[in-house]
């Protein structure tokens, strides 16, 4: 009898790649061998049909000539009990995600077991301090490594003899069965830490850990030009890990709003307004920049809405350049005239002005 293995995996059979891929995952966790409710046949026939519908060849020959197609193994079409698994390619279920579970560990995991755990914070900086960059200086509590033993958690005289638990190998293999077989796992020893030796006296300060929480000044260098939400990496200043690496610090910046400044990628804007007066004779001011005041010119017969650029007064770049500072011009009307003012107004109406 033909297998329907849209049905198997619960699925219809106009599902995308994707679906198809998120429906065995699921099944294949819920009726893992080694679960407490798993179901061996169920599992492999889960496999098998994901091995033909997460393929588009061998899922488009399936469409067209059912469960016996060129590439089958066994008599009745792809079976796992003949499966030739020298073919496994890509386009297979990764095993790691099989075995993840089985074993209690993934490849992922097995990696961060030799470094210690990443640290994430948050800072807040000026905008000024985005702009140009600034080394801030914060204090931070966490796994360091023990001074009074230097990572080793003995005891100053301490002897170090080979640990019982994994006979001094620093590893320890862990056999399970799967319906592919016997599968032996190797993963580091927790009572050695994976050195094989154990000491004789345990460190009196970190307890034989080698690891002791504590608070440590840590100068991080925030880069000219960074933006709000960008993240600084220090890397080996998080938590210590015994026999392996640290981890890594992620610093998030956040940039306090400027009540004159805006930025717009490598340039700065911001707003100047002038009486009306100054938009027709022209005139000189002093404004505020991020290095400090400087004067600038307004040119007579200036319109309210132009731009003034003031060059090199923007963000840094790279290339050693700077951005430009760009000032833009309102002109204020005002709504309530003097006897006299209206005079002159009048006169320069007469005058077409």
């Amino acid at each position: 009898m033909n297998k329907d293995y849209y049905q198997i995996l619960g699925v219809e059979k106009r599902s995308s790649l994707e679906e198809i891929k998120k429906a065995y995952r699921k099944l294949a966790h819920k009726y893992h061998p080694d679960k407490k409710d798993g179901n061996e046949k169920k599992f492999k026939e889960i496999n098998e049909a994901y091995y033909v519908l997460g393929n588009d060849k061998r899922r488009s020959e399936y469409d067209r000539y059912g469960h016996v197609f060129s590439g089958a193994g066994g008599q009745s079409g792809v079976g796992f009990d003949g499966f030739d698994f020298s073919n496994i390619s890509s386009d297979f279920p990764d095993l790691s995600e099989i075995f993840g579970d089985f074993f209690g560990f993934s490849g992922q995991r097995a990696y961060s077991g030799r470094r210690g755990r990443d640290i994430s914070i948050d800072l807040e900086i000026s905008f000024k301090e985005s702009v140009f960059g600034e080394t801030r200086k914060v204090l931070l509590t966490k796994g360091c490594v023990c001074e009074s033993c230097g990572g080793k958690g003995a005891a100053p005289d301490a002897v170090f003899n080979a640990c019982q638990h994994c006979n001094g190998s620093g590893k320890i293999h862990e056999t399970k069965r799967s319906f592919l077989g016997t599968f032996t796992a190797l993963r580091s020893c927790e009572k050695c830490g994976g050195s094989g030796k154990v000491p004789s006296e345990l460190c009196r300060k970190c307890k034989g850990v080698g690891i002791v929480k504590k608070s440590e000044e840590i100068s991080i260098n925030i880069p000219a030009g960074i933006y709000d939400g960008e993240v600084v990496k220090l890397f080996g200043t998080g938590e210590a890990k015994t026999n392996g690496v640290a981890g890594d610090l992620y610093v998030k910046i956040h940039i306090k709003p400027d009540p004159v400044f805006l930025r717009e990628g490598n340039h700065l804007t911001s707003s100047l307004n002038i009486p009306l007066s100054e938009a027709l004779l022209g005139g000189e001011r002093k404004i505020k920049t991020l290095d400090g005041e400087i004067k600038i010119k307004i040119p007579a017969g200036i319109n309210s809405g132009e731009i003034l650029r003031i060059r090199n007064k923007g963000i840094p770049v790279r290339d050693g350049s700077r951005g430009d500072l760009m000032i833009k011009v309102f002109v204020k009307i005002p709504k309530n005239l003097s006897r006299k003012s209206k005079k002159l107004v009048e006169e320069l109406k007469k005058e077409g002005i």
